[in-house]
């Protein structure tokens, strides 16, 4: 848990923003083991239109790109325009299983790169690093680690390679169980690693909802082995975990997830989905036309609710402009 001394402070004036974040990757079977080759990024076409989506709104999105998207001629041919015109940014989203070099051996373990041998798990990022600037023509200073898998050498790799921001805590979150890390107990505000001006730890937004919220680090960990516990709490108002994603949350669930978020202080949502929703089929969240339609409602009704309130969109250029050093 950071210190109050290191949470990040904002100039004054700066008011609440929010950040849209997309991790942008290949397709592959979710229930099946991950292997190096059994991948495809066919839905790529698909982020024409969701970038113009976007604009429509006033929203430069931040693509997180992994390396078979970052290699890709047509993740160029239409995310290098509008990222030189300023409206959209580029990030790092490292799979270790499909990004060279291919030392380790792929099981679930090392899919989480903070698993990794220091200097494999560098090697990975400096790879993907350059061949994003290479190919894409955009200098990336925001970082998410693959499935969460930040790990105790991934800040101090990501401060030599330049990078400014790691957005891979999932706060609420614990993937110890299958190896990764556990993000239970960290806030969703902000704040630095390794002091101020180092390297800024911007958390995906997850909060509580319910009249048990203010037990949920505690009580909703506890109820792991009960599922359906879990769900009746939630469907009576007493506890419910709401990530900002359209990918299993409903729309008012993550109205009431923004309201709390605002409540708390947070100064900057982090909101979140995986490319491949952008096309039915590829993820269990987006199996058809119909599905396709809602997530595009989510976003429409999210975009929308900000405005309403005030909440203006933001980039990381904005945020790191923002932050008060001294």
């Amino acid at each position: 848990m950071p210190a109050p001394s290191e949470m990040v402070r904002f100039r004054s004036g700066i008011g609440p923003r929010f950040l849209l974040t997309i991790d942008t990757e290949e397709e592959f079977d979710w229930a099946k083991p991950l292997t190096r080759s059994e991948h495809r990024i066919d839905h790529l076409p698909e982020l024409r239109k969701f970038q113009h989506f976007c604009e429509g709104f006033g929203i430069s999105p931040v693509y997180l790109v992994d390396y078979p998207v970052a290699s890709s001629a047509v993740a160029a041919e239409i995310l290098a325009e509008p990222v030189a015109g300023g409206r959209a940014e580029i990030g790092i989203q490292l799979h270790p299983w499909v990004n060279p070099p291919h030392d380790e051996e792929v099981n679930e373990y090392n899919s989480f790169a903070g698993n990794l041998p220091e200097d494999l798990e560098q090697a990975k990022l400096e790879t993907l690093r350059d061949t994003i600037i290479a190919n894409l023509g955009a200098t990336p200073m925001i970082y998410r680690a693959g499935r969460y898998g930040a790990g105790p050498n991934t800040a101090r790799i990501l401060h030599g390679a330049g990078v400014a921001i790691d957005s891979s805590v999932r706060a609420r979150f614990d993937y110890s169980a299958t190896g990764g890390p556990n993000y239970r107990n960290l806030p969703i505000h902000p704040w630095w690693i390794g002091g101020p001006g180092k390297l800024l730890e911007l958390p995906l937004t997850t909060v509580f909802w319910g009249l048990l919220r203010k037990f949920g680090p505690r009580l909703y960990p506890a109820l792991w082995r009960f599922p359906r516990l879990r769900g009746a709490l939630a469907r009576i108002g007493l506890l419910e975990r709401i990530p900002l994603t359209p990918e299993g949350v409903t729309i008012a669930e993550a109205l009431r997830g923004i309201a709390i978020a605002f409540a708390e202080g947070v100064p900057v949502l982090v909101l979140s989905f995986h490319s491949p929703s952008l096309c039915p089929g590829f993820t269990p969240y987006v199996r058809s036309e119909a599905d396709l339609d809602m997530l595009y409602d989510w976003w429409r009704t999210v975009f929308d609710y900000l405005a309403r309130r005030g909440v203006k969109p933001t980039t990381v250029r904005e945020i790191m402009e923002s932050v008060a050093l001294a």
